[in-house]
C-alpha cells in the first residue's frame, strides 16, 4: 500500500508543474501486445502503414498468475483504425517442454486485432473494440472488448469493458487507466485492469538520436496490488516506425521549381517566333519559299538532337531495349525495357516520362512510351509533352492514355541510330536474398530456424523466354534442425532447388501463359516436371483470375505429385487492399481454400490469412523488398540485385484443442521468374493503379533526374 502512496503522491506533485509537452500523447504498445497502458487497452491505434516491435519480461502464466518470462509483440497498422498484432508468451527461450511437463511452463502464439470505429467525432472520443488470442487452438488469452480514450491537455483518459476466462480476472469486467505526459519523452500511468490497480512509467528516446527512423521506447511497470504476481515490477522495449513514406503531390496552385532543362522558355519563345515566321514567308515570293524550306530543315535536325539526347540519357539510366523516333507531328516514340527498377515498373516508367519532358521542347509534341518485359509488350502510354511537363512543375493530373499491350502504330517514324539499344537478352541476372525454414512458439523453443543465402539466376535469351536457375546455401540453424533432430528433413539443403527453361507468351484478351520445364526441389525432395499457369487480368487492373497447375516425377522414387488450383484477386486500388482466393487440390494432395487479405504500403505488404485443407490454420504475412528502389545498372557480364518482394509468414492451427506444427498444407510450386512478379508488377501493371500513385511517379523522376 505504501508503494501504491509514493506513486500517487508523486503524481499529484508532478501535475501541480506547467504542462511542458507541446505534442499530443504519444501511444504505446501494453505488454498484452496490443496499443493501451500496461495491461489494459486504449481507443487509440497504430496508424496505418506503421510496424511495431516489442519486448517485455511480465508473463501471465495461462491466465493464472504473472511471473517472470517473455513476451514477443509484433505489431502493424494495416488499414485507417485497424490494427493487428501477435505476440509470443514463453516461460523460457530454448527448454524442450516435453521434458519439462512437471514444471509450470508455457509457450503460446496468439493473434490480436482492434478496430477503432470511424464514425465517432474526433473532437469527442475516441471508441474501439478488439479480441485478444483470436481463433487459435489452445485460447489461454482470449479476450473481448470495448474502450473509449479521451485526451486532455497532456492527460489522456481510457474506459471499456472486457470479457475474459482467465483465473486472474485481468480484463474480465470494466477497466480503465490514466496516461500524463508532461514531456514528449516522459509518461506516466495508472490503470486498473478489472481485478488490480497497475502504475507504470514510459521513457521515449529523441528521434534524433536514433537517426529519425522510428520511435524507441522503454518502460517500466513499478507497482501492482494483484495477489498474482511473484513480485511487482516488470520492463519492456518498444520500437516502431512507418513501413514507407508516401509520395506527395505540391498543391497546382502553388508551382515548384522546375525540373526541366533551364533553357526551355528560351527555346520555346524561339520556336514561336520560328513559326510566326513560316507563315510570313508563306505571302512571299518562291526565293522565301526555298528559305523556309531550309529553316525547317534546321527545325528537323533539332528535333533529332533533342531525341538523341533522350536516347542517351535512357541508356545512362540503365534501361535496356531502347528504342528513340519520333515524325513531324511532331510525335515522340520511346520503348525500353526495364532491369532496373525492379521494385515497381511505375518507377520507370517515371523516370522515362520525366526524361521525355526534360529533353523534348517542341512545342505540341505527343509521345508514345512502350513498356516491355523480354520483349513482350506490357504496357503502353500515350500524351502530351506539355501537358506532362506541367505535371511535373505544378502536379497538375496529366491526361495520359494508358493500356495494356502494344502501343497503336504511328507512321513515318524516324529513328535515332540503331533500335533496341542495349539488348537485354545473353546477360546474366543474379537475384540474391535469404530462405528461411522457420517454427515459432513450439515445443521445442521459441524460434528455431534454417537460414541460407539463395541464389536466382536469370538468362533471357529469347523472346518472352530464357533459362532460370536457384541454388542456396545454409549459414545459420538452431539444433533443432540439426540431421536427426524434430526438424532436420525441414532444414535448407545445400544446392540446386530450380533449374527450368521458361516460356511466356502474351495471349489475346488480357492473357498470358508461362511454362517452366525442368528440375524442381520441395521439401527436400528431388523432382522432374512441368508447371504451367495462365493468368487474366482485366485492363483496370481490378481484376486478376489465375490458373495454376504442376506435374512432377520423383527422381528418387517410382511416383509423382501434381496440383491444381484456380486463383482470384480483387485490387481495391483506392485503399491498396487486395483480396484473393485460392481453391483446388494441392502439392501434397490435400483439397480445400485459401484466403488471403494484403494491406499494401508502397512495395510492402502485410497480410492476414486462413487456409482450410485437411487441417485449418490462420496467420499474418508480410513482403518486403531487399533491394534498393533503383537497383545497379546492368553490364555486359550481367547484373546483381537483391529479392524485391521476398514473404515471410507465421501460422496456427484454429479451430482445434491442441495446436499441433502443421508442414506443407496448401501447397504450391513457387518459381523466381513467374506472370505476377515478373511480368505483372505484383498485380499493379495498370492505368488505374499508375493514375492512384501519381506522386510516386513524379516523385521518382525528381528523386533520380
Amino acid at each position: 500500500m505504501l508503494k501504491i502512496k509514493n506513486v500517487i503522491a508523486g503524481s499529484i506533485v508532478l501535475a501541480s508543474m506547467p504542462a511542458l509537452a507541446d505534442t499530443l500523447v504519444n501511444n504505446y504498445t501494453s505488454y498484452a501486445g496490443y496499443t493501451g497502458l500496461i495491461n489494459t487497452p486504449t481507443a487509440e491505434v497504430l496508424q496505418k502503414g506503421s510496424v511495431g516491435f516489442g519486448y517485455n519480461n511480465q508473463l501471465d502464466l495461462r491466465g493464472a498468475e504473472y511471473v517472470d518470462g517473455h513476451n514477443f509483440i509484433f505489431a502493424a497498422g494495416v488499414f485507417d483504425g485497424l490494427e493487428v498484432s501477435g505476440m509470443i508468451a514463453s516461460s523460457t527461450m530454448h527448454d524442450n517442454l516435453f521434458r519439462f511437463k512437471e514444471e509450470k511452463q508455457t509457450r503460446d502464439l496468439s493473434f490480436n486485432l482492434k478496430y477503432q470505429l470511424p464514425f465517432i467525432p474526433k473532437d469527442w472520443f475516441n471508441l474501439a473494440i478488439g479480441g485478444k488470442d483470436l481463433g487459435g487452438a489452445a485460447n489461454n488469452y482470449e479476450t473481448y472488448y470495448i474502450v473509449g480514450s479521451r485526451e486532455w491537455n497532456d492527460f489522456r483518459f481510457s474506459a471499456g469493458f472486457a470479457v475474459s476466462d482467465r483465473a486472474t480476472g485481468q480484463m474480465d469486467g470494466a477497466f480503465a487507466g490514466i496516461e500524463w505526459q508532461p514531456l514528449d519523452w516522459f509518461a506516466l500511468q495508472v490503470e486498473h485492469d478489472a481485478e488490480a490497480a497497475n502504475a507504470g512509467v514510459r521513457l521515449t528516446v529523441p528521434k534524433e538520436w536514433i537517426y529519425d527512423v522510428g520511435t524507441l521506447t522503454f518502460s517500466g511497470k513499478l507497482y501492482s496490488n494483484t495477489d498474482h504476481a511473484e513480485k511487482d515490477t516488470f520492463l519492456g522495449v518498444d520500437f516502431s516506425m512507418p513501413l514507407f513514406e508516401k509520395a506527395q503531390l505540391n498543391d497546382p496552385t502553388e508551382a515548384a521549381p522546375a525540373p526541366i532543362l533551364s533553357n526551355h522558355k528560351k527555346r520555346e519563345a524561339a520556336f514561336k517566333a520560328h513559326y510566326q515566321k513560316q507563315r510570313e514567308l508563306a505571302q512571299k515570293p518562291l526565293t522565301d519559299a526555298k528559305k523556309e524550306v531550309s529553316e525547317r530543315d534546321k527545325f528537323s535536325k533539332s528535333l533529332t538532337l533533342q531525341t538523341r539526347e533522350l536516347k542517351n540519357a535512357l541508356v545512362d539510366d540503365g534501361f535496356e531495349a531502347v528504342s528513340v523516333g519520333f515524325n513531324r507531328d511532331p510525335h515522340i516514340v520511346v520503348s525500353f525495357e526495364n532491369f532496373v527498377f525492379n521494385r515497381n515498373d511505375i518507377d520507370a516508367i517515371g523516370v522515362v516520362l520525366g526524361r521525355i519532358a526534360e529533353h523534348v521542347d517542341e512545342a505540341n509534341a505527343k509521345f508514345s512510351v512502350q513498356l516491355l518485359n523480354r520483349g513482350i509488350p506490357m504496357l503502353s502510354i500515350r500524351g502530351n509533352v506539355d501537358n506532362y511537363r506541367e505535371f511535373i512543375n505544378t502536379s497538375v493530373t496529366p491526361d495520359m492514355d494508358i493500356r495494356r499491350g502494344e502501343m497503336e502504330p504511328l507512321g513515318s517514324v524516324s529513328w535515332v541510330g540503331m533500335p533496341n539499344a542495349n539488348s537485354p537478352y545473353f546477360k546474366p541476372r543474379l537475384t540474391i536474398g535469404p530462405a528461411l525454414n522457420q517454427r515459432t512458439a513450439t515445443e521445442l523453443g521459441v524460434y528455431d530456424f534454417s537460414l541460407a543465402v539463395k541464389a536466382d539466376l536469370d538468362l533471357p535469351m529469347w523472346y518472352g523466354g530464357g533459362v532460370s536457375v536457384s541454388a542456396q546455401s545454409e549459414v545459420a540453424n538452431t539444433d533443432d534442425y540439426e540431421t536427426g533432430k524434430p526438424f532436420g528433413r525441414l532444414a535448407k539443403k545445400d544446392g540446386v532447388t530450380q533449374a527450368t527453361i521458361y516460356q511466356t507468351l502474351a495471349l489475346p484478351y488480357g492473357i498470358y501463359n508461362q511454362t517452366h520445364i525442368g528440375f524442381f526441389r520441395e521439401f527436400n525432395q528431388d523432382y522432374t516436371g512441368i508447371k504451367n499457369e495462365t493468368v487474366w487480368l482485366s485492363n483496370n487492373g481490378r481484376h486478376q483470375i489465375k490458373a495454376d497447375l504442376a506435374y512432377l516425377d520423383y527422381q528418387d522414387y517410382d511416383s509423382d505429385r501434381d496440383y491444381q488450383a484456380v486463383s482470384y484477386r480483387y485490387n481495391w486500388i483506392e485503399k491498396d487492399v487486395s483480396f484473393h482466393a485460392t481453391a483446388g487440390s494441392f502439392l501434397y494432395d490435400d483439397n480445400g481454400v485459401k484466403l488471403e487479405t494484403r494491406f499494401w504500403f508502397g512495395d510492402s505488404y502485410i497480410s492476414v490469412f486462413a487456409q482450410d485443407t485437411d487441417v485449418q490454420t490462420a496467420g499474418i504475412a508480410f513482403s518486403i523488398p531487399l533491394t534498393p528502389r533503383k537497383d545497379m545498372a546492368p553490364t555486359r557480364y550481367g547484373q546483381i540485385t537483391g529479392n524485391k518482394a521476398w514473404r515471410h509468414s507465421v501460422s496456427t492451427r484454429i479451430g482445434e484443442s491442441k495446436n499441433a506444427v502443421t508442414i506443407g498444407r496448401a501447397e504450391q510450386v513457387q518459381t523466381s521468374i513467374n506472370i505476377g512478379n515478373t511480368f505483372l508488377n505484383q498485380g499493379r501493371l495498370s492505368s488505374s493503379y499508375i493514375y492512384g500513385n501519381l506522386a510516386r511517379l513524379r516523385d521518382v523522376y525528381l528523386s533520380y533526374r
